[in-house]
């Protein structure tokens, strides 16, 4: 398996946490935040250019460019996970990401070894219901075959990777309709839906704001 041997790869997909396989503290989602920005001013700057990765090699880049838009593909509400920048953020995450790099590595691997096992070709070769079969088996642990145990590890860190970089970009902030910090001249209590939905009744708080001004 090039340069990397089965059983290392094994080895350390088995030691990767049960569920995440990435776990993300509050210093390394900013972190991401600011990769993501970094990546997707060097993928869609003034003069787009051909992104050339920094970590991952061409058919690595393509197998989590392919997962990553089966993660998060193109509806009626937003583009894919690439028109977000999520694969170039990804590669950009592995360069900082040193101790997470053999994960991810060896999970590409893993994948296209069952790909070929399976379908006699690897992940990005497949067709998409064999794409998809593939995914559908790694990414519900509870219901995942022993044996496709190191490729759950690696989907649920391929996933969070996705989501942390779809939702910190442009196209993913307008997916969520976040509005940021706005000026609110005149504040006139929660929404009564708000608060219909938390069970809150909405007369006491009237009165208190009524009462307090």
């Amino acid at each position: 398996m090039d340069n990397l041997n089965r059983r290392k790869m094994l080895k350390v997909l088995g030691a990767a946490p049960a569920m995440a396989g990435i776990a993300w503290t509050e210093a390394e989602a900013q972190q991401a935040h600011q990769h993501a920005q970094q990546a997707r001013r060097s993928a869609t700057g003034a003069k787009p250019a051909p992104y050339k990765p920094k970590y991952f090699t061409a058919h690595e880049m393509a197998t989590v460019t392919a997962l990553a838009n089966l993660i998060i593909p193109k509806d009626e509400r937003s583009g894919d996970a690439s028109e977000a920048g999520v694969p170039e953020f990804i590669d950009f995450m592995m360069v900082d990401q040193p101790d997470r790099q053999l994960l991810m590595r060896g999970g590409i691997k893993w994948l296209d070894s069952e790909c070929r096992r399976q379908f006699g070709q690897p992940f990005v070769k497949g067709t998409a219901a064999q794409q998809t079969a593939i995914c559908d088996a790694l990414a519900y642990p509870a219901k995942a075959k022993p044996e496709h145990s190191h490729g759950v590890r690696f989907f649920a860190a391929v996933r969070d990777l996705t989501a942390t970089g779809f939702f910190t970009s442009k196209i993913g902030i307008a997916d969520l309709d976040y509005k940021g910090n706005t000026f609110v001249p005149t504040w006139t209590g929660a929404p009564k839906e708000a608060l219909d939905h938390l069970g809150v009744s909405y007369e006491p708080l009237k009165r208190w704001y009524t009462d307090s001004v």
